[in-house]
């Protein structure tokens, strides 16, 4: 589904991205683990062509992602607030990405339905533009807005931030809900490791721009990945 080859990414002298080679199969819900500055959130706006590497390439469905836009007709993605059109009423904002998608108004108010706990009253019919919702319903506009079409490949960069304790839960359903069948490939970068371990199949950890761990999810390899931080801390 998504292979990376020989991916480097530069700020300057700092190496954000080096990654040799990494595959991700379609059905798998891969999180992505790492302190700040692993480059995490670099990695997946070259995954979406929002920067270009120094050199190397991602392939979506085999081909090179900035080579062409057939990925774009079935990745969703959300990265932050600056995805969103800050403007529009969130019933606005939702029927445009629907009319991007060919959607009618039937049809957008049907796939909405599905997330009627997760916006718990909070975004609909309160009569405010997106600019002025709260940083957790922002993040709900974002998070619903990606996966309104129900792309074959979801992005999702830290999307527990901001959110109470209840919409996580809520949003962990959607989420595993959506990848039953195993037929969608979900991407998440997380500092939560209860949140990975819950979700993901497959967990990678960076450090410095590069893979230094790849794990299938059980409960040794998370356990690997807390030795691991713990270490960084001095606790034992």
């Amino acid at each position: 589904m998504i292979s990376i080859e020989n991916l480097l990414k530069k700020f300057g002298s700092t190496v954000a991205v080096d990654i040799e080679n990494l595959n991700i199969p379609q059905g798998e819900i891969f999180g992505l683990v790492g302190n700040n500055g692993a480059g995490k959130t670099t990695l997946l706006r070259l995954m979406l062509d929002l920067l270009k590497p120094e050199r190397g390439n991602i392939k979506s469905k085999s081909k090179i992602i900035y080579q062409s836009e057939h990925w774009k007709k079935y990745t969703g993605s959300f990265i932050d607030d600056n995805f969103l059109i800050e403007f529009l009423k969130p019933e606005e904002y939702f029927d445009f990405i629907g009319f991007l998608y060919g959607m009618d108004t039937t049809e957008i108010k049907k796939r909405l339905e599905g997330f009627g706990t997760f916006m718990n009253g909070e975004v609909f019919g309160i009569n405010k533009y997106i600019r002025n919702l709260s940083s957790g319903n922002k993040q709900k506009v974002g998070i619903i807005g990606a996966m309104l079409s129900e792309p074959e490949v979801l992005i999702l960069d830290e999307p527990f931030n901001f959110l109470d304790p209840s919409s996580q839960m809520s949003l962990k359903g959607i989420l595993k809900r959506y990848h039953e069948g195993n037929t969608k490939t979900i991407i998440i970068s997380s500092h939560n490791l209860n949140h990975i371990s819950d979700l993901c199949t497959r967990v990678a950890l960076m450090e410095k721009g590069k893979i230094i761990k790849d794990y299938a999810n059980n409960s040794d390899s998370m356990k690997e990945i807390e030795t691991y931080f713990n270490s960084q801390i001095g606790i034992f």
